[in-house]
């Protein structure tokens, strides 16, 4: 069947700019800075090449920022509520897929709305007179690799081709319409103070593009999540000489700036010191480094990090553990540094915790901890060279959320570090719930590999998870692309378990793919809670089944939550709504309330909706007229319409629609 989705119109607003501050402005830059960079990437010529185009990216988004106060255009704020489904095959290859709703605190911001205009206004100038400076930025540069955005398919390539034949200011109303969702009248005001001389004549090019605006949210056009491939081998080679003669000099001088003190040498590839004082010294020495009992955690009121005891064949290596720790401190230039959303990135305050050090897929590894973080630190068995820290915040961590690290990723494969209270460790398919699941061997805590789904391009045909046991039970943990897991549970907000059971992997099949959405966000744990069942008009075969996700953070806030829909005979549930640090479906607010604009066998368009239980009406206003006695709404519509839902509670309450 087909779906589309329906949209509140926002109201027109005042073009008077408020005034900025700069730190408005850096605040709205770091907190929108993907949408940001895909927005430039988009903007920019794409005849040069992808990784040019991508550094490029990234310079125009960094240099956004107003060198004081300044007068911030004013664009309506755009509110989104989508509603969608999907029901037969050839309607999911011609219906127009939704548009997700912009960022919750994107729209209305003066900040953000300057910010853009600058990356706007500095893309379209790489088009003119100065493209040659614009698209060799000196920062950032990645030296010996080219770096680009995964590959898409072939209805992103051709949007790539149609784009690169439309004049900036055309492809910037395009990107403008399709990316940010504004209006016409809203993309007209935006060109012109970016300095286009004619911006309808741009938005009329742009018309000559059909508008499949969801392809500008595809890997393809992220240019954030990159592919690295080396660059000419041989040209580097015959440059090698001339490097190795600057290289003895640059070691000559090291060693000779090292001799008063100790040194850059035993601290690897940390930055050189910057501060000696008692409590930091105390925090770079391995010799005072905090190792518990491995029998610790059977008799101690807590199960969490804390009673991790020491595990890996190098846990004597103090060489390996001072570089660790300095890195840790002070990561050098060359220290790949990454650390999930909401987690700080400075060195520990006191000597943390270890909790393992070996050897692990030719590489060395050391996890530490220091009551709110989780540090891994690798180098490869060669030497520091390449080093890598990432860091991931685990403050209040229970026995379920302390059940595993993440040791290593390689090839697709990632293999973790269980807790000592885990006795079996298996993985399996969740969208496969009735397959059986696999052994996995435990040595010393560290798992065999498994196939990671988290970094995995193209279409989503399957979703490994790691399935743990222990004496309290069993439960899953999916890789979210971060150094921590995520726990799997299922039910109703506030009274969910945990998702071992045959009914409950079988209520997450549907939707396991939709955890792609919550990738490398700091993600604690997702809940899926099924809310409604629904029949379908029409003798369509049913009921149809909607599905709550929501994904909670380890920082508190930036919680996500879906809304989804699933027919019968389709695979795959379909997000219809999705919000940012709401309350509903969660624990606090155990309700929810969703639509969906569907297709019926007899090609008759609806408006279905679905509120949780304590929901005794529903209505729909605007483009679709109806209400319904329950939580259950049907009534006929147009294909496109717009509406808005409002529903009551048994308490008097009442409660709109997610989005």
């Amino acid at each position: 069947m087909q779906s589309q989705h329906a949209a509140q119109r926002p109201p027109h607003s005042s073009s008077d700019g408020p005034v900025v501050d700069v730190e408005q402005a850096e605040a709205a830059l770091a907190e929108h800075y993907p949408r940001l960079v895909r927005l430039a990437y988009l903007l920019l010529p794409p005849g040069t090449g992808r990784s040019r185009r991508v550094l490029t990216a990234h310079a125009l988004a960094q240099r956004a920022l107003p060198r004081g106060r300044t007068a911030a255009p004013v664009i309506p704020a755009q509110t989104v509520q989508t509603v969608q489904s999907v029901q037969s095959p050839e309607a999911i290859q011609s219906a127009e897929a939704p548009q997700a709703a912009p960022a919750p605190g994107r729209d209305g911001d003066p900040g953000y709305a300057l910010v853009r205009l600058q990356v706007v206004r500095t893309a379209l100038r790489a088009g003119g007179p100065l493209r040659r400076a614009l698209l060799s930025p000196p920062l950032p540069r990645v030296w010996g690799l080219r770096l680009h955005p995964r590959s898409g398919g072939a209805d992103e390539l051709a949007l790539d081709q149609r784009l690169s034949a439309l004049s900036g200011p055309a492809r910037a109303a395009y990107v403008l319409r399709g990316l940010e969702r504004l209006a016409d009248d809203d993309v007209r005001r935006v060109l012109t103070d970016a300095g286009v001389a004619d911006a309808a004549a741009a938005l009329r090019e742009a018309d000559g593009v059909p508008a499949e605006y969801r392809l500008l949210d595809s890997p393809e056009f992220d240019p954030c999540s990159l592919q690295a491939r080396p660059t000419d081998l041989l040209r580097r080679r015959r440059h090698l000489k001339v490097a190795l003669a600057a290289g003895c000099a640059l070691v000559v001088c090291g060693a000779l700036l090292g001799l008063p003190g100790d040194g850059w040498g035993p601290d690897g590839a940390a930055a050189p010191p910057y501060a000696r004082n008692p409590a930091a010294q105390a925090a770079l020495d391995p010799a005072k480094l905090t190792r518990v009992s491995p029998s610790l955690w059977k008799a101690s009121a807590r199960t969490d990090f804390s009673v991790w005891p020491a595990r890996g064949d190098l846990t004597g290596d103090r060489g390996l553990l001072r570089r660790a720790l300095a890195v840790w401190a002070r990561p050098g230039e060359r220290v790949q540094v990454s650390a999930t959303p909401g987690t700080p990135s400075g060195g520990p305050a006191g000597p943390p915790q270890l909790l393992y050090a070996g050897t692990v897929d030719s590489a060395r590894v050391v996890i530490l901890h220091d009551g709110l973080r989780i540090a891994r630190y690798a180098e490869p068995e060669s030497g520091a060279r390449g080093a890598v820290l990432d860091l991931a915040r685990v403050d209040g961590a229970d026995r379920a959320g302390a059940s595993a690290v993440v040791l290593s990723r390689v090839d697709g494969n990632v293999r973790y570090l269980a807790a000592p209270w885990v006795r079996e460790a298996r993985h399996r398919d969740l969208r496969e719930p009735d397959a059986d699941a696999t052994d996995l061997t435990l040595t010393d805590g560290v798992t065999s590999p498994l196939a990671s789904p988290a970094l995995r391009a193209g279409s989503c045909t399957s979703w490994n998870v790691l399935e743990l046991t222990d004496k309290a039970g069993t439960r899953l943990m999916t890789d979210l692309a971060e150094l921590v897991p995520a726990r799997l549970t299922a039910g109703r907000p506030g009274a969910a378990g945990e998702t071992s059971g045959a009914g409950t992997l079988r209520a997450w099949a549907p939707f396991a793919c939709s955890l792609v959405s919550v990738r490398s966000a700091g993600v604690r744990s997702v809940n899926a809670w099924a809310f409604a069942e629904q029949p379908l008009p029409d003798g369509a075969k049913g009921p149809a089944d909607w599905v709550c996700t929501r994904a909670e953070t380890w920082r508190g806030g930036g919680s996500r939550v879906l809304a989804q829909f699933h027919t019968p005979g389709r695979p795959s549930g379909t997000a219809v709504a999705k919000a940012e640090d709401v309350p509903q479906c969660g624990a606090r607010a155990p309700r929810v309330l969703a639509g969906v604009l569907w297709k019926s066998p007899a090609g008759t368009w609806y408006l279905l909706a679905a509120g949780s239980r304590g929901t005794t009406s529903v209505t729909a206003t605007g483009g679709v007229q109806g209400t319904a006695q329950g939580n259950l709404l049907t009534v006929e519509a147009e294909r496109g319409a717009q509406a808005d839902l409002v529903g009551t509670r048994k308490d008097g309450g009442s409660i709109t629609g997610l989005g």
